[in-house]
């Protein structure tokens, strides 16, 4: 009892007692507790190590790395096959059916022909474009024009005819909601052979 009298009879300002002891006094004189005391554990000793074992340590790594490198640079010249490029032995054998014996000359006029038909082909997708753009902008407009009539006529109408048609595109698709076992599947338990190949 003593000791609750000294508490409470305690300074509200922050002092030393106060900050090494983490008081609480935010709910009142009557629920003063004290934090859990936390101690700290002592550092473990490090162990001294012998400079000749260090060294040991260091001229091994060194070892391997140079063995590592003297390896990639054995390596370095040959070039890892890839099995995708190669050519099917179908069109080895027709490769000189479809060798050109003489190739394509393609005359000055030609090209000048070929050029102005890129020329008028994109002048002609670019008007394409712009015809598109202002009709979907015509569109807009009207569609603006005629809701706005219509709501100055009835708010009723024209919130209906914002509202969006559901049957516009009538798609309804129903699935599976899980995957159906697989009879007499035998999950495996992850072991695998590796087969990929290693360059060395």
């Amino acid at each position: 009892m003593s000791l609750l009298r000294s508490l409470l009879r305690a300074p509200l300002a922050p002092s030393k007692f106060f900050l090494t002891h983490s008081l609480h006094t935010a709910a009142g004189p009557s629920c003063f507790r004290f934090t859990p005391a936390l101690f700290a554990e002592p550092l473990k000793k490090k162990r001294k190590i012998d400079p000749q074992v260090l060294k040991q340590r260091e001229d091994r790594k060194r070892k391997r790395l140079e063995k590592q490198i003297r390896r990639l640079e054995k390596n370095a010249r040959q070039l890892k096959p890839v099995e995708d490029l190669q050519v099917p032995i179908e069109l080895l054998d027709q490769q000189a059916q479809r060798r050109r014996t003489q190739g394509v000359k393609v005359t000055p006029a030609m090209q000048d022909e070929r050029v102005l038909l890129e020329k008028q082909w994109a002048k002609f997708k670019m008007q394409e474009k712009l015809g598109d753009y202002q009709l979907i902008d015509r569109v807009l407009a009207a569609q603006t024009k005629a809701l706005n009539e219509l709501r100055f006529e009835s708010e009723a109408l024209y919130q209906a005819a914002i509202q969006p048609d559901l049957a516009l595109v009538p798609l309804k698709a129903v699935g599976p909601v899980a995957t159906p076992p697989i009879r007499g599947y035998e999950m495996p338990d992850g072991e695998y052979i590796d087969i990929s190949k290693k360059w060395e």
